[in-house]
């Protein structure tokens, strides 16, 4: 705050503007240490600030910790497909575009018939699917493949 030269006899005493000076400056300091001590006191504040730390590093593992399942779902989707073997992989394709036209005509049935409300909360639930359509579409694949050659080696 202030400074640290020693005073002399030689030196003449300050101007009153240096003066002035030094108390403006004091005054900066001051105030500037002031601000700081009342951050560190505002504990609503400070908590809210962690708050959104701690919000932000959720969001970003949990975008993480998605993409990586994304992955795994793709990868588990092909490595299934890989060693299924060809007919296998004929009829699971075929039991999925069955299984896809019977959605297609369960969903005109449903639209036909259901409430608003409930038609809102379908509308919603296809958004998603939608978004995530190609590990849905891989894990069911996958599931399919696996529910065949389960019941192919039982067959044997």
């Amino acid at each position: 705050m202030t400074h640290d030269k020693p005073q002399t006899g030689d030196e003449a005493t300050p101007s009153p503007e240096e003066l002035r000076e030094q108390v403006e400056a004091t005054r900066e300091e001051l105030g500037e240490t002031v601000e700081a001590l009342a951050a560190k006191t505002d504990v609503k504040t400070r908590a809210q600030e962690k708050t959104a730390a701690v919000k932000q590093q959720v969001s970003e593992k949990t975008t993480q910790a998605k993409a990586q399942l994304k992955d795994k779902a793709t990868h588990a989707a092909h490595a299934v497909q890989d060693r299924a073997p060809e007919p296998v992989r004929a009829k699971a394709a075929a039991a999925t575009e069955q299984v896809r036209d019977k959605a297609v005509h369960v969903a005109e049935l449903a639209r036909d018939k259901a409430p608003e409300p409930v038609r809102e909360k379908a509308g919603q639930g296809m958004q998603a699917a939608r978004a995530n359509r190609t590990p849905l579409l891989a894990a069911v694949g996958a599931l399919i493949a696996l529910l065949f050659i389960r019941r192919a080696r039982r067959h044997r």
